[in-house]
C-alpha cells in the first residue's frame, strides 16, 4: 500500500469481521509505532496486546462502549515519563504525550496498512483499565484500540478539514504566501 493512500483510507470503524486477527500483523503494526520521532531518543511508550475475552470485556465496560466486546484482539497504548524526568524534569509528561501521539498514528498506519481496522478510544476511567491490566503508577493509558478484520460495512469516509483551513503562512490566521499565492488541495 502507498504510503499516502493508507493515510487517506484510515478511518475510525467500530464492526470487524468475527474472526481474531492474525497477531503477527498486530505486532508489526505495534514495530511501526518504534520509528515515530521521541523527546531524546528515550522511547517511553508501551503498547499492551490483549487477547483474553475476560479482559476485553472489562475494558468494554470501563469504556462504556459495547463495541469494543465484540473484537477478539484490543491493544492499549500507555505513556510512562519516567524515563524522561531526569532528562526534561516538569515537561517529561507533555514530551511523553506528544511522543504517545506519535507513535500512536504509526501505530495507526501500521495497522491500515496490514489490512487491519480500529477505532480510537478517548473515554475510558483510566484507573480501572490500569487495574485490569497492572499498569503502573505514574504510567498513563493514552488509547485504547480494538482491532479486527475490514468488513463490507467496517467504516464511513472520513471528514477532513480543508488544507486552506489548516495551513498558515507566516503567522497564525494567514491563509495566502507572500507573494499571493493560495493552497488548496489541489495545489499540493
Amino acid at each position: 500500500m502507498k504510503f499516502r493512500d493508507a493515510i487517506e483510507k484510515r478511518c475510525d470503524v467500530k464492526r470487524f469481521d468475527l474472526k481474531k486477527p492474525n497477531w503477527r500483523k498486530v505486532v508489526r503494526a505495534v514495530d511501526a509505532a518504534r520509528f515515530s520521532s521521541s523527546a531524546g531518543n528515550h522511547f517511553a511508550v508501551r503498547f499492551i496486546l490483549v487477547t483474553d475475552e475476560s479482559a476485553i470485556d472489562k475494558i468494554s465496560k470501563s469504556c462504556q462502549q459495547d463495541f469494543i466486546s465484540g473484537s477478539k484482539c484490543v491493544v492499549v497504548a500507555v505513556s510512562d515519563p519516567s524515563s524522561l524526568i531526569r532528562s526534561y524534569g516538569d515537561r517529561a509528561t507533555k514530551y511523553c504525550e506528544l511522543q504517545a501521539g506519535a507513535a500512536i498514528q504509526n501505530f495507526l498506519l501500521g495497522l491500515e496498512n496490514e489490512g487491519l481496522v480500529t477505532s480510537w478510544v478517548w473515554y475510558y476511567v483510566d484507573e480501572e483499565v490500569k487495574r485490569i491490566l497492572d499498569i503502573p503508577e505514574g504510567a498513563s493509558v493514552q488509547g485504547i484500540f480494538p482491532i479486527g478484520g475490514k468488513t463490507k460495512v467496517s467504516g464511513k469516509a472520513k471528514r477532513n478539514a480543508k488544507l486552506e483551513n489548516v495551513l498558515f503562512f507566516g503567522k497564525y490566521g494567514e491563509r495566502k504566501m507572500r507573494p499571493k499565492t493560495e493552497v488548496t488541495r489541489d495545489s499540493v
